[in-house]
């Protein structure tokens, strides 16, 4: 096996063409803090400030009591007000970063999600699961943190291991249970615990005793893949050392060999959740052993190649073409140790993902976040020390560079007014000459 190969250049191929999409952050406006500027002098530019200003503040006013509303709304006796409640809740937090409203009211959001997790069914577990990632990255103190943990923990592991739940309530429980340990759990025993748990969930799609692969249904292998997700999430908190004694024990991780039995699997996102599992596992145990599982790498290389070159007129075309571009990376990354690059604008920063761990994390906090990952990327104090970005930018060039074009415009518009004025005075005084 190549060692100490040197990695590609930001140039280089894209992870795959689902992640690409995901991934694309444009430099929108909403990316920008607004902010006043107030003097004793008044000019016309700073009255234009001043109103921008007043309508921010009305904004903010607006959207505060709309969640304020929703925040009752989960308590509500109607089960659909508490699910539009949470989709409010949800809605507002994505597009909004908001530490110390939320932390005001922390108690009765997390109140309302447990009991909905305990008592609801179905898509009311679903939506309250949804909410727990947004409202942990919203707070980014210790206690805070610590507090959800101990109060959602166990509900959020019953339901995910309920078989007479549905299924994509316990695919939603797994996600947040996976984010909620990888932002806020320090110790490594509980950690351990939990992805022994998870793996008894995706265990579904192992093959079964006659190496045939798995018959679990489409919606189970949702399941399967958000439990695996949430397992490799965790699988990067693990220090290198430790990860190659535990790899050794079969006992405590997953056996390589029901891994590439899952990359058998009829569905595509148990698949592709798989290939990546590979990739971190590798790459956990390379950096302290560069021979690490190097005996199972000739089936690793030929089942990913397989897939890497699927043509299967039976899966979709997209299906094939997502499936191909995220498999040639795990294979490239199988036989030459090199790992896919992708390179996040937002605003005036960037963020490098060079490694399958920062891939993984970066993805499961974009699944969480959804559109408004952008925004929380530059605001978000705890999201940007969880993807190691340091403190905020100062924005004063950006509303410099903003109180320059206000400026531009109103002298553009006093420039305007004159010539007006004085074309119309020459216009007055060839009339009278002609007269």
């Amino acid at each position: 096996m190549p060692k100490n190969k040197k990695k590609n250049s930001a140039n280089s191929e894209r992870y795959s063409s689902k992640q690409h999409e995901q991934y694309s952050d444009d430099d929108s406006n909403d990316n920008s803090s607004v902010y006043s500027y107030q003097s004793e002098s008044v000019t016309p530019v700073e009255n234009g400030a001043e109103n921008d200003s007043a309508n921010m503040e009305n904004s903010i006013e607006k959207y505060e009591e709309k969640l304020l509303q929703a925040i009752e709304n989960i308590s509500d006796k109607s089960l659909q007000t508490r699910i539009n409640g949470f989709q409010t809740i949800i809605d507002l937090l994505v597009h909004h970063y908001m530490p110390d409203f939320i932390d005001d009211r922390k108690i009765t959001i997390i109140d309302g999600i447990e009991k909905s997790i305990r008592r609801g069914k179905g898509s009311e577990q679903s939506w309250a699961a949804r909410l727990i990632p947004l409202l942990i990255i919203q707070l980014d103190g210790v206690d805070e943190l610590n507090e959800i943990l101990k109060t959602l923990k166990q509900v959020l592991l019953a339901t995910g291991q309920d078989n007479s739940a549905q299924f994509d309530a316990r695919a939603k429980c797994c996600t947040a249970l996976g984010l909620l340990y990888f932002l806020s759990a320090d110790d490594i025993n509980e950690i351990l615990v939990l992805m022994k748990n998870l793996e008894n969930i995706f265990a579904g799609s192992f093959l079964k005793g006659d190496k045939t692969p798995s018959s679990a249904g489409s919606e189970a292998g949702t399941l399967h893949s958000a439990a695996l997700s949430a397992w490799s999430l965790l699988l990067t908190l693990i220090p290198s050392g430790d990860f190659v004694s535990l790899m050794n024990n079969q006992n405590m991780l997953p056996s390589i060999e029901n891994l590439l039995g899952m990359l058998q699997s009829p569905h595509l996102e148990v698949r592709m959740t798989t290939g990546e599992a590979i990739a971190l596992i590798l790459e956990a145990g390379r950096q302290n052993d560069e021979e690490f599982l190097y005996d199972y790498l000739p089936d690793l290389i030929e089942s990913t190649k397989q897939l890497a070159t699927d043509a299967h007129k039976y899966r979709a075309k997209r299906d094939r073409k997502v499936q191909r571009a995220t498999f040639r990376d795990v294979m490239r990354y199988l036989e030459e140790d090199v790992s896919p690059e992708i390179i996040i604008k937002f605003g005036r920063e960037t963020l490098l993902l060079d490694t399958w761990s920062i891939h993984h994390q970066y993805t499961a906090l974009c699944n969480a976040i959804g559109s408004g990952m952008s925004i929380h990327l530059v605001e978000n104090n705890f999201l940007r020390d969880v993807l190691q970005l340091g403190a905020k930018l100062n924005d004063d060039i950006g509303h410099n560079m903003k109180l320059g074009k206000n400026e531009k415009k109103f002298l553009n518009a006093a420039a305007f007014k004159a010539r007006t004025i004085s074309r119309g005075k020459n216009r007055d005084k060839r009339s009278a000459v002609l007269n």
